[in-house]
């Protein structure tokens, strides 16, 4: 079932089993008014088993393009477009979120993004790889970011 996310009361449902599900859930309000306030879209997840191909097509481009498979269980995937952009989120059970931004006009913007929560440790599949740039949030306490450009078509 989808659920909204909502930025003024975050609440921790869907995120119960991840050790860090507070501050996961300031991360996913933090997104969700990002959205509202960027584009006046309303951020909506589903539970990672309904949302099987959004998992799957992130996974994918991790795996083609970096060699990278994360190991923590997806809990909740959204996929949407807004203003010509296609956005693919993965939240996951260790407090990590992953995005796809994919500009559907030939020569846009395409990358992946990772977004630590706070007190989660680097993963070990992503430690020696990336660097992690610091974010404060009202919502979400420090958020550690990093990113990487896509090369192939998805």
């Amino acid at each position: 079932m989808a659920y909204v996310v909502d930025f003024e009361n975050v609440s921790t449902e869907g995120l119960e089993s991840s050790p860090v599900a507070e501050a996961l859930a300031g991360l996913r309000a933090n997104e969700a008014r990002y959205f509202k306030n960027k584009y006046d879209h309303v951020f909506t997840v589903e539970p990672a088993s309904q949302a099987q191909d959004d998992v799957a097509y992130v996974h994918r481009i991790l795996q083609e393009e970096r060699d990278l498979v994360i190991a923590s269980r997806p809990l909740e995937a959204t996929q949407f477009e807004v203003d010509g952009i296609r956005w693919t989120y993965v939240f996951y059970e260790s407090g990590l979120a992953i995005n796809v931004l994919w500009t559907l006009d030939d020569g846009g913007k395409r990358a992946v993004g990772f977004k630590l929560s706070d007190g989660m440790d680097v993963p070990a599949e992503l430690a020696d790889r990336f660097k992690f740039a610091r974010q404060k949030s009202k919502l979400a306490g420090t958020i550690r970011g990093s990113f990487f450009v896509i090369k192939g078509e998805y």
